[in-house]
């Protein structure tokens, strides 16, 4: 079967998905991924292979574009300080406590041998951040309230940019990197600066246009270029790709959508990055689905046990962090807030790229890129599958969720 017929296939695959989960309370995103799961352990098509390349130039900058050009920015600045705090110290926590938990967890099991600091620490810097795509999906499906929404999703978009960069300076140094700890910091800063200044001019320059034009194809096709084009002149300069995107969409949101455009062309441009998030979510959460070898996980099933505890662990343990450091401010936030951000630390595409990105005579890549497929696929079909139940006992979630092509798309 070639390309061709393959994604045609695929789509038609998320579009019968999309209608049955109408009638279903099952979030659209775990469904494509038990759908992936299923074909794949049946052997019934041969899909695209899930690649670096194919994720991070293809899938990402649309998906992080749409979520950040849609983000509710004044619930989001309601929240900033909490925002900045899981985002950039807390990945950095979140990694050093997960690295604890697997190096203490593989003592406890006699794997110390595999579950080593060095595995865990590779493996805490490629899943300490939460994917935009899998928690935006999740949260608008559900109607949760909106600063609570608004606290998590502006997170996970700010942490995808600082993960990445960790990420880099964490492989870096485990594969001999002789940088000290200020040398890194500052590379921190620069490629993480880098990337929102870059997003912030490609932007900026983009909703200039769009203020002076009433066009509204001409202006879906601007907001293409800012998303991906912001994302490319990121990656040349050496900066983060993803953080670029993220302000190019906040920046159009703001002064393109907000300010500079028709009812007609909003409602055209809305539509479109709805549709595009919806397609390529649909075809992200099956080739996810298809990644996922069995067989290959029945003598791993012990350690992506332990890796998926010790990442909702660290999760668990900055979120505490943060709730302890509310309380005298505004922005403290009630328990049941708390537990819902914990189990809401969906992970997804992104772990799937870093993962990927791994040089190839990084030590234990093999059982790495294993262990996170395990992660992402427990994370979005067990924590994916439980979040209505967990919102709705805790008096969270709107009485009938939206539909999945629409809000539950981003």
């Amino acid at each position: 079967m070639s390309t061709t017929s393959t994604l045609v296939l695929l789509f038609c695959i998320a579009t019968a998905i999309a209608i049955v989960v109408r009638r279903l309370r099952v979030p659209y995103t775990v469904a494509l991924v038990l759908a992936g799961l299923a074909l794949g352990s049946l052997t019934m098509i041969e899909p695209p292979r899930l690649t670096r390349e194919l994720l991070f130039t293809f899938f990402l900058p649309g998906l992080l574009f749409e979520a950040a050009f849609h983000l509710d920015r004044r619930e989001a600045r309601a929240s900033w300080r909490s925002v900045l705090a899981l985002a950039v110290p807390g990945v950095l926590i979140a990694t050093a406590v997960m690295t604890v938990l697997i190096v203490g967890a593989g003592r406890m099991l006699g794997l110390s041998g595999v579950l080593d600091w060095r595995l865990g620490l590779a493996l805490g810097a490629i899943v300490a951040a939460t994917d935009p795509v899998a928690v935006t999906a999740v949260f608008r499906d559900l109607h949760a309230p909106p600063r609570l929404a608004a606290l998590v999703e502006s997170e996970s978009l700010l942490n995808d940019g600082t993960g990445v960069v960790l990420f880099s300076l964490v492989v870096d140094y485990l594969a001999g990197g002789q940088s000290g700890a200020a040398v890194a910091i500052a590379q921190f800063v620069g490629i993480a600066g880098g990337g929102v200044l870059t997003g912030v001019l490609a932007g900026w320059l983009i909703a200039f246009v769009i203020q002076r034009l009433d066009e509204p194809m001409i202006e879906i096709a601007l907001t293409m270029i800012a998303a991906y084009g912001s994302f490319v002149l990121a990656e040349s300069w050496h900066v983060s790709g993803v953080l670029a995107t993220v302000a190019a969409g906040v920046m159009c949101g703001r002064h393109g959508r907000d300010r500079g455009m028709s009812a007609a062309s909003r409602a055209a441009v809305e539509s479109f990055w709805q549709y595009v998030a919806f397609a390529l979510n649909s075809i992200v959460f099956l080739l996810l689905g298809f990644a996922f070898e069995p067989w290959k996980f029945v003598t791993l099933l012990p350690m992506v046990v332990v890796a998926f505890v010790a990442m909702v662990g660290a999760r668990a343990v900055i979120v505490a962090l943060l709730m302890a450091g509310q309380r005298p401010t505004v922005e403290r936030m009630p328990v049941s807030w708390g537990v819902v951000t914990v189990w809401g630390g969906l992970r997804g595409a992104l772990s799937m790229v870093l993962a990927f990105a791994l040089p190839a005579g990084f030590p234990q890549r093999d059982l790495i890129v294993a262990l996170t497929t395990g992660v992402v696929i427990a994370s979005i079909v067990l924590q994916g599958a439980t979040m209505p139940w967990l919102l709705r006992r805790l008096g969270l979630a709107a009485a009938e969720p939206v539909e999945p092509g629409v809000a539950g798309a981003g």
